[in-house]
């Protein structure tokens, strides 16, 4: 963040993951940065403006912050694997995940995993109660934990209650399918403020509890049961400064030079993703190869470095993603692939940050192009680190960054042939032009950053009485 948060409050985030896996060793306890959005862009707020984390992690307990000025606290909330299989795996993940990301076909509800993801919000909302005073203000972080405000305005009925619901909210007439839609919205409501990424999320949520709960709406305020919701529509910004120092480093010019030196002065296409079936992997690695097709002059000149971070490996739909990826990266160097140059070059593994801004900085461009995505990171931390003001960025249109991206190269993922044209339009933009769109969103980027979103909120919970 550019500056010392100062707040006139304590900030309580709660979350289903939190910053830092620890490990108990020998020297004593060890942190590890986990991965991920929420985390990349929650952390740097938190050790700005000090306050404590509760999240979901092993072992549970109470921990005192990494040393810093402000420092601030973790409380770790232990599961059981049952817990966890209920409540992650199932409920979260085989039913709001895919439900929000309109893959209807994907959505299992469970009537078990329902009451397993309430009891667990309970849980949370009970470690809350214990560690909060009257002045905090508590802000709950995403569609893990939407049960957890009804139980804290019960137990607290005076506490300042805030929400931030990370990924798309889906159009009312899909959102009614959900078996539990009426307590889900009841708790959200239960909320002082709730922030979307996006108009068009915001305005789903509020026709979702005009439909489902014939609240009262008021503009951006809703009314229901006597209690009154002010819903916000703010895009999560990144630690932009950060990222532009970090590619501005020794250690990041010394492994782009790597990096490009083993690329032989190919163009660099990036991608970067978790493993998720919403992320467009597959469809992404199948205009690569119809581009391959297309344009036999490009063999031997560009190459797509695919990194995937793994996540959810119990879940059987991604281990089946997975393997389809395995399966089209070998087919297509097999295909292409003249001994010395490999098309594609697939990393499954987790990046660290500093890492990736290597491949950021040494990629030409970078394809984000999720099939829905709430908003995506990568999009902006890829234009955070062009330091020179050069490279192209394709967006899908399906993303919610693109309200804040409206010069990427805006594409369908869905269409391999849309997607063959824009790669095609981005190998061969002008300079002139790459450096005209991305000092244009560069610009927005750094005056609507991680400060920028959280003072919006800080704001409004102020108010808050």
């Amino acid at each position: 963040m550019k500056a010392q948060t100062h707040l006139p409050f304590r900030l309580v985030v709660v979350s289903n993951r939190g910053p830092y896996h620890i490990y108990t060793t020998k020297q004593g306890l060890r942190r590890e940065r986990t991965v991920g959005g929420l985390v990349t862009s929650v952390l740097p707020m938190l050790e700005q403006s000090g306050g404590l984390w509760i999240a979901w992690g092993e072992p549970p307990g109470r921990y005192s912050g990494p040393p810093g000025k402000p420092s601030f606290d973790l409380r770790y909330v232990g599961l059981t694997p049952d817990q966890i299989r209920g409540y992650y795996y199932g409920l979260a993940n085989n039913a709001l995940w895919p439900l929000c990301h309109y893959f209807l076909g994907s959505v299992k509800y469970d009537d078990h995993e329902w009451q397993t993801y309430d009891q667990v919000n309970q849980q949370f909302a009970q470690v809350v109660i214990e560690e909060v005073e009257d002045e905090d203000v508590i802000w709950v972080q995403d569609y893990h934990l939407a049960r957890v405000p009804c139980y804290l305005r019960a137990a607290r009925p005076n506490s300042r209650i805030a929400y931030f619901w990370h990924i798309p909210f889906p159009a009312a007439e899909l959102f009614r399918t959900l078996p539990w839609r009426r307590p889900l919205l009841e708790s959200l409501l239960a909320c002082d403020l709730i922030g979307f990424h996006i108009p068009e999320y915001a305005e789903n949520f509020i026709e979702s509890t005009l439909e489902v709960l014939a609240a009262q709406v008021n503009g951006d305020v809703i009314e229901y049961e006597g209690h009154r919701t002010r819903v916000l529509a703010r895009p999560i910004g990144i630690d932009y400064d950060g990222v532009d120092r970090e590619a501005h480093t020794r250690r990041t010019e010394d492994r782009v030079r790597h990096l490009r030196q083993n690329l032989n002065g190919h163009t660099l296409i990036l991608g970067v993703e978790r493993l998720d079936y919403t992320k467009g992997i597959l469809e992404r690695l199948e205009a690569m190869e119809r581009l391959l097709e297309r344009q036999p002059d490009l063999l031997g000149k560009v190459n797509l470095i695919q990194i995937v971070t793994p996540s959810r490996a119990d879940v059987d739909a991604y281990r089946q993603r997975k393997r389809e990826i395995d399966e089209i990266v070998g087919r297509i160097n097999g295909r292409f692939s003249d001994g010395f140059w490999m098309p594609v070059r697939y990393l499954y593994r987790a990046v660290s940050p500093a890492e990736l801004i290597a491949y950021y900085r040494a990629a030409e461009i970078a394809l984000v192009t999720p099939l829905r995505d709430g908003l995506n990171l990568v999009a902006k931390e890829y234009i955070a680190s062009r330091a020179y003001g050069d490279g192209v960025l394709i967006l899908s249109e399906f993303a919610g960054a693109v309200q804040q991206l409206s010069e990427a190269l805006l594409v369908n993922p869905y269409s391999i042939e849309d997607m063959v044209a824009v790669l095609m339009a981005a190998l061969h933009m002008p300079k002139e032009e790459q450096r005209r769109r991305m000092q244009a969103m560069q610009q927005r980027l750094k005056a609507e950053d991680i400060s920028w979103w959280a003072q919006g909120f800080f704001n409004q919970m102020a108010e808050i009485k």
